[in-house]
């Protein structure tokens, strides 16, 4: 299998799927031009201008008229270029995308992609290095991907692209030059099923996402001072494999959440709180989460890298967390 950087994961499975199936189509700013990242290069000498649309710059437009295309039997890929930027066009996904097949009784099938690549990414300030994820997971009738690294970028964007249900794509800006390897033939991943990245019996860290590499980081230098980690890859957060991490947590008793976004609101205290309501507080020796503190992100390198949470402080919350 050939190694690919995560940007370019993505792109091989939308030409995938785009060969696979003439309904496929993306459409964005720029993407005709190669997209913001040149992800896109060559798509439009490929399959014409029908099918690879550069839009105006207004959000707004792009997410409208994706809802209107897949209404009508076509499978768009909407390009936010950056996460940020669907705030322009949250009443197109929130109010209309995420609710029409329920309203319409199954009638209407809002089978949409919208790729939104989001979090930290050096230097970007506080507009445009959010990560939002836990907004989007607590909206009925979306599916929420997640994915840290290019296999699952890959597989979960085929699922998605066949998929019915409107799918909302993460992908983490700061992964971007990540390698790995992506099977020539992807083959799609199912949504709501964690990655098992290490097995232990101490402690269970749940994350996704940017925190992925961190998580693999600090789990040997645990392991090293006596801490055995268990450590899932959410993959998705909803549906999140729930039935998983409960499991991980009855046997090691304890469980720290990672994420990027902000702690207060964060879906780790989902993940908390659905783990206590399963399983009970007798069940469960200590729990935590570990996010980002409730301010903008700066723009200056130095504060970045101290709010952002970072090996070294999950090293220290999960020591806190087994030894106190």
């Amino acid at each position: 299998m050939p190694e690919v950087t995560l940007v370019e994961a993505a792109p091989l499975a939308a030409l995938q799927e785009m060969r696979r199936d003439p309904r496929v189509w993306m459409l964005g700013e720029d993407v005709a031009r190669g997209g913001l990242f040149g992800q896109y290069r060559g798509f439009l000498d490929e399959f014409g201008a029908d099918r690879v649309v550069s839009t105006p710059i207004s959000e707004s437009t792009i997410m409208g008229a994706g809802l209107g295309a897949a209404l009508v039997g076509t499978r768009p890929i909407i390009e936010m270029r950056i996460f940020d930027f669907v705030m322009c066009a949250m009443d197109e996904l929130v109010n209309q995308i995420a609710k029409i097949r329920y309203m319409f009784g199954g009638q209407a099938r809002p089978a949409v992609v919208v790729r939104m690549p989001h979090g930290i990414w050096r230097n970007s300030a506080a507009q445009h290095s959010q990560a939002l994820e836990s907004w989007f997971a607590h909206i009925p009738g979306v599916v929420v991907a997640v994915p840290a690294t290019p296999a699952d970028t890959a597989g979960l964007l085929v699922s998605a692209i066949r998929s019915d249900d409107p799918v909302l794509f993460f992908d983490p800006k700061n992964l971007f030059p990540l390698t790995g390897e992506v099977a020539e033939s992807i083959a799609p991943i199912p949504f709501g099923q964690a990655r098992r990245m290490r097995e232990g019996g101490d402690l269970t860290i749940v994350t996704w996402s940017s925190m992925v590499p961190a998580a693999e980081e600090a789990a040997p230098t645990l392991a090293e001072r006596g801490i055995s980690a268990d450590v899932l890859d959410l993959r998705t957060l909803w549906p999140w494999d729930e039935a998983e991490v409960c499991a991980s947590v009855a046997r090691t008793r304890r469980l720290l959440v990672v994420h990027e976004a902000v702690t207060t609101g964060g879906f780790g205290g989902e993940v908390v709180s659905r783990v206590i309501e399963r399983l009970g507080t007798s069940a469960v020796l200590g729990v935590a989460r570990l996010g980002q503190p409730r301010v903008p992100v700066p723009f200056s390198p130095p504060l970045e890298d101290a709010l952002k949470p970072d090996a070294r402080k999950m090293i220290a919350a999960a020591e806190n967390l087994v030894r106190g």
